[in-house]
């Protein structure tokens, strides 16, 4: 019960994501092309793709440009909502990825009841998009995105790993606000949040700009247990 008091605390706040917003805004297509590389996010993209049935509704938590996730998933016929906090990025997203829903929402306002309730998705998608919240936000998003999925419910995650909380790195000409886990610690998180993990990759990445340090990215695949 201290943690489900605890994620409503967290909710609760208002939280300033004013930097980080304006940092994506002005990034905009830049974004992909720092990143034009995405064996990882694809692969993974495409196993969730596969196992869900035919014509399910999926949520896409940090859209970004749309691909090549949302375009991926629309045209394997499912159902794509879109949500992102840079308009910038929804912009594009509307042009890469007309069909899919898209909304400005922030990801800790998400929910599934109630007027601004979403329903609930048959699968769900979070690639990179964590690593701007702080570690205690994470652990509730990640049992926020528990609630938004049906039982049985296929959850792809993406983190680059990295021991860090809430901690400061240059990116793309910006200053970012970052938080990561190991692998172990990743791993664990995402169980205590009630997600079977049904497969990993992890995939050493180097950006094609200089001003984006290499990475190592992790990749979950997980069922709502």
């Amino acid at each position: 019960m201290k943690g489900s008091e605890a994620c409503l605390e967290v909710r609760a706040a208002v939280t300033d994501r004013t930097d980080q917003v304006a940092a994506f805004d002005a990034i905009g297509a830049r974004y992909e092309q720092a990143f034009p590389k995405k064996a990882g996010q694809i692969a993974a993209g495409a196993r969730l793709a596969a196992e869900l049935p035919p014509g399910s509704r999926i949520l896409d938590v940090g859209i970004g440009t749309g691909r090549p996730t949302a375009r991926q998933l629309v045209d394997a016929g499912h159902t794509v909502v879109g949500v992102d906090l840079s308009t910038a990025m929804l912009e594009l997203a509307g042009k890469n990825v007309p069909e899919a829903e898209l909304l400005h929402r922030d990801l800790l306002t998400l929910t599934p009841h109630g007027r601004q309730g979403l329903g609930l998705f048959d699968g769900l998608t979070c690639f990179f998009t964590m690593l701007l919240l702080s570690r205690r936000e994470i652990y509730c998003a990640l049992r926020l995105f528990h609630s938004m999925l049906r039982p049985g419910g296929q959850f792809a995650l993406a983190m680059v790993e990295a021991d860090l909380d809430d901690t400061e790195i240059p990116f793309l000409g910006h200053i970012m606000r970052v938080s990561g886990f190991l692998r172990d610690e990743l791993r664990q998180v995402v169980h205590d949040a009630g997600f079977e993990i049904a497969g990993e990759a992890a995939f050493a990445y180097s950006p094609a700009r200089t001003d984006a340090p290499p990475e190592h990215q992790l990749f979950l695949n997980c069922r709502r247990a």
